[in-house]
């Protein structure tokens, strides 16, 4: 009885069917890369705020003002504070003070609020010039609500570790293409409520659950390009899926510049999603899992209609297939520390997985708060990204992973330590360079 790979050869193990599907789920890639990354935008610090003062907004209802004429008075008056004008302000009771619609701030001096203590302006809020542009301006994540924002990066990837194990069980139980496609509905679903958050609260609660359904997409993904190929073509499918997530990093900066506030910026990062449901009848499910699961009629019928789709033809004997007993039992997490050389490697994976994770997200969320044009300095550094990506492809065989791995990690090391002892405006060229 003929094995899987061998019917895989016959069928064509990188023809135009692989192909096609290949580049369909290579698009997951793209998406899920705007959720890794997105917060840079979403959440980016305000180009301009200041504490709100009530004077003003009671001046701007009096006097008819525009919202633009209350900023400009928020702005002088804010300009008399010694202190951070955009965190703290001078605790003063403002309704008691004149109100003059021409010269509304004659009456405060220098020596008028020398007695007079700085406070949080946390109580009557912030006016910022663009309220909407970003979640920091929607729901006033400024000054000492900040590290706010860095949490709903932390839920994500707690999302991630969630999606990771759950969806990876049940991808295995219930099939890699169900699961993707529930992931997908997931992830568009919870990226939309994330859109309409009326408060961080809710934000944050669905921006986990985003990450949940995110991973599940980008991980069968991966897992159903490397099933339905040769074992000479996995190496090559697995690094070209990743180089898409890179274009995904490429492209945010436009997609961020062109759209003015967050939320839209959210919907056109997830609405994408709902389109990989047409997937249901353009990719099917792994016949190497419906094989582990003793489906193999219906693993016969999908790789009859791939060798069909590659212009190949299987012998007329070519009619059951039949998997080793190794490839049909499903090892459990034990199995990784089953050994000791096994825990040995394991370790080792997890740790360098950890580490460049770390790195990674860390010089990501570094370039949304140094000085220097955000769209400009983040396209760079992803650009950047794509040659290493084609630098593997061309020496990983010829080098061999082990010292690639060594040489990139060392590297990687280096030019972090390195970009601490430079001019902070030197720091994202070293980030683009490694």
């Amino acid at each position: 009885m003929p094995s899987f790979e061998e019917f895989l050869k016959e069928a064509g193990e990188f023809g135009r069917f692989q192909k096609r599907v290949f580049l369909l789920l290579c698009q997951t890639g793209i998406t899920f890369s705007f959720l890794f990354v997105g917060v840079v935008f979403l959440g980016r610090d305000p180009e301009q705020y200041w504490c709100r003062v009530p004077y003003a907004s009671k001046l701007r209802k009096q006097c008819g003002w525009t919202f633009e004429e209350e900023y400009n008075v928020t702005i002088r008056a804010s300009s008399l504070v010694n202190d951070s004008s955009q965190c703290k302000k001078y605790d003063m009771e403002w309704h008691n003070t004149s109100s003059s619609c021409t010269n509304p701030l004659s009456h405060l001096t220098s020596s008028s609020l020398s007695n007079v203590s700085l406070t949080t302006c946390r109580r009557d809020g912030w006016l910022y010039k663009e309220p909407h542009s970003t979640i920091a301006s929607e729901y006033n994540l400024v000054c000492e609500d900040r590290w706010l924002i860095d949490m709903t990066q932390s839920l994500l990837n707690l999302g991630f570790l969630v999606g990771g194990f759950y969806l990876g069980y049940a991808s295995d139980r219930y099939g890699r293409i169900n699961i993707y496609l529930i992931s997908s509905f997931g992830a568009g679903l919870c990226g939309l409520i994330v859109a309409f958050a009326p408060n961080i609260v809710v934000f944050s609660i669905f921006r986990f659950l985003q990450g949940v359904f995110g991973k599940g997409t980008w991980m069968t993904s991966f897992v159903i390009v490397t099933e339905i190929v040769g074992s000479d073509q996995r190496r090559i499918v697995g690094i070209v899926i990743q180089i898409f997530f890179t274009l995904g990093v490429v492209i945010l900066p436009g997609i961020a510049y062109l759209i003015p506030t967050w939320r839209e910026i959210q919907l056109a990062t997830t609405l994408p999603n709902f389109l990989f449901l047409l997937y249901y009848w353009a990719v099917p499910e792994s016949p190497r899992w419906l094989l582990t699961r003793k489906k193999g009629e219906k693993a016969l019928k999908i790789i009859q209609s791939i060798a069909k789709d590659n212009g190949k033809c299987l012998p007329p004997h070519y009619t059951e297939i039949s998997l080793s007993d190794k490839e049909v039992s499903n090892p459990s997490l034990l199995e990784l520390v089953r050994t000791p050389q096994m825990r040995k490697f394991t370790l080792i994976l997890m740790y360098a997985w950890f580490t460049s994770a770390v790195v990674y997200q860390g010089l990501v969320l570094r370039l949304g708060i140094i000085e220097g044009n955000l769209y400009l300095e983040f396209f760079v550094s992803a650009l950047m990204e794509l040659p290493s990506a084609f630098l593997i492809l061309l020496t990983i065989d010829r080098i061999g992973r082990r010292p690639l791995f060594a040489t990139s990690a060392f590297v990687a090391g280096a030019a972090c330590l390195m970009t601490a002892f430079l001019p902070k405006g030197n720091l994202f060229v070293f980030i683009c360079l490694f």
